[in-house]
């Protein structure tokens, strides 16, 4: 199987409240996000939203939002992933229109930690330097690291650099693209931001 070059886009996550009713913000979060715009699929270990660029962060961000708003300390880790081999169950949610169906502007701080894995690149450092210089120009990267990068600020801003390091990582010649993301929100470590 070869890389395949639609334009259809996935994250698989798994949400994480430090809470006793961890459930009901889980539950919830997902019942609030307008997910209309991307194929989902929930099992008892992580969640699926497949569709346009577009949606799918719009959804991950007002999932992660909606679940922060709680107050409670919430972990995200994740995996956005665009032409992999094989890829077609879905294609349906490419027919939305560009226009975002998730608009809450609400303020939350969060940090995170990110990884670009650009599939059968020989390039593919020179791609992830260039997209941590894009964090710092953008002012939300945080540190370097092992394995990772550092992403922080407010979660607006985090999930657009997101979007833009995913579009731009992702090269006319190798179309299979992979990052991860961890995410940290209302923890005790934050100094109440």
């Amino acid at each position: 199987m070869e890389c395949g070059f639609s334009p259809i886009v996935g994250f698989r996550f798994s949400l994480h409240p430090m809470a006793d009713d961890f459930v009901a913000i889980i539950k919830g979060a997902l019942e609030e996000t307008d997910t209309s715009a991307v194929w989902m699929h929930t099992d008892d270990v992580s969640t699926v939203i497949r569709g346009k660029q577009v949606h799918v962060f719009n959804v991950a961000k007002a999932i992660a939002l909606s679940a922060a708003k709680t107050g409670k300390h919430i972990a995200l880790s994740g995996t956005f992933s665009a032409g992999c081999p094989g890829d077609s169950a879905g294609d349906a949610y490419l027919n939305m229109g560009d226009a975002v169906l998730n608009n809450d502007r609400t303020k939350q701080y969060v940090s995170s930690q990110f990884a670009l894995y650009p599939m059968n690149n020989p390039s593919y450092m020179d791609i992830i330097y260039r997209e941590v210089d894009h964090a710092k120009e953008r002012g939300v990267f945080n540190e370097s690291m092992h394995y990772a990068s550092g992403i922080h600020g407010d979660i607006h801003d985090v999930f657009d650099f997101y979007e833009e390091a995913f579009s731009n990582a992702r090269s006319e010649e190798h179309k299979h693209l992979v990052m991860t993301v961890s995410m940290s929100m209302n923890s005790p470590s934050h100094g109440g931001r």
